[in-house]
C-alpha cells in the first residue's frame, strides 16, 4: 500500500504501477483513505474489495499545462516524471524549438528506437526483425 497526499499524484503512481505490471495479474487502483489522503493498492486487496476506486485515465492526451506545472514543481516527484523533466530540461533549446517548428514525429522516433532494441511491448526479447514488425506497424 502506498500513501499519497495528492489525488493526481496517486493516480500517476497507480498508472505507472499498472504499466510496470502489465505482464502480470497485478492491477492497482486508488482509493481515498479515512485520513483524506489517497492509497495506491492492488484492486484485489482484501481491505478494499467493494471500495469505490478513482477512475484512472487511459492516456495523458488531455494533460493540461496547469497539471504539467504541478508535476514540474513537485519537490518529491515520481521517478518517471523526474526522468522526463530532466531529459527535457537538458535538451538544447534550439533542438526543442526545431522539433516544434517542424512537427518532428516524436512517437515515430521513439518507436524506431524501441524497435532497435529487439524487445516487444512487454519487454520480452523477440529479436530485431520481430521488434521492427511490432514497433513500426
Amino acid at each position: 500500500m502506498i500513501r499519497q497526499q495528492q489525488k493526481s499524484k496517486a493516480i500517476d503512481n497507480a498508472l505507472w504501477l499498472n504499466f510496470e505490471n502489465r505482464t502480470t495479474d497485478k492491477v492497482y487502483g486508488v482509493v481515498q483513505s479515512i485520513d483524506h489522503d489517497y492509497l495506491i493498492v492492488p484492486v484485489d486487496h482484501p481491505t478494499v474489495i467493494g471500495e469505490a476506486f478513482e477512475v484512472l485515465p487511459t492516456s495523458y492526451t488531455s494533460l493540461s499545462y496547469d497539471r504539467i506545472a504541478e508535476i514540474f514543481a513537485d519537490r518529491n516527484p515520481l521517478w518517471f516524471w523526474e526522468e522526463l523533466k530532466g531529459t527535457l530540461a537538458t535538451l538544447n533549446g534550439e533542438l526543442l524549438r526545431f522539433i516544434l517548428a517542424y512537427d518532428i514525429p516524436l512517437e515515430k522516433l521513439i518507436r524506431y528506437s524501441l524497435s532497435a532494441r529487439g524487445y516487444d511491448k512487454e519487454m520480452r526479447w523477440v529479436g530485431f526483425n520481430k521488434a521492427k514488425e511490432i514497433w513500426l506497424e
